[in-house]
């Protein structure tokens, strides 16, 4: 039996993490002592260890979770797993191509603002780089959906 550092050096993984992993289920300890020390079974080590290959496949955390507990109970989760698989790169292949785009973007106004001069704010502008760049239509098309989470914190506070 293993405890959680232990587990932790074994697994080469921090110890915050396993505890992260069994609060949310992840890994279940075999046992707990009197003073509240939680062991593990020497398979948690390899556990761990799929469950990082996993991460590092992209699989979210409840994703993996849905994974294992379907091998737990003795069913094969390879079809899931293909299904995920494949979704993530459709998804990859969306935010590429996104990403792709916005660089462009970024490269031509960096072009263009190489020739102009800096401004100061004059109460109707901000920062006339920015406000040389595009038209209403390409800004209509960047407000339809945010890119990262920032923007829909911001359009929370609102």
């Amino acid at each position: 039996m293993l405890t959680v550092n232990e587990l932790s050096i074994k697994s080469d993984t921090p110890a915050h993490v396993v505890r992260y992993y069994v609060r949310i289920g992840l890994i279940q300890p075999a046992s707990q002592q009197e003073n509240g020390y939680r062991l593990f079974r020497l398979q948690d080590v390899a556990r761990i260890r799929f469950i990082r290959l996993a991460k590092h496949l992209g699989f979210t955390l409840n994703e993996i979770k849905q994974i294992t507990q379907h091998a737990d109970v003795g069913e094969s989760p390879c079809d899931d797993v293909r299904k995920i698989i494949q979704h993530r790169i459709q998804e990859n292949r969306v935010k590429i191509e996104e990403m792709m785009a916005m660089q462009s973007r970024m490269e031509q106004a960096l072009e263009q603002w190489k020739k102009m001069p800096d401004g100061v704010p004059d109460g109707n502008s901000v920062c006339h780089l920015i406000e040389s760049v595009g038209s209403r239509e390409d800004m209509a098309h960047s407000d339809a959906e945010p890119r990262d989470g920032t923007d829909e914190i911001y359009s929370k506070e609102r």
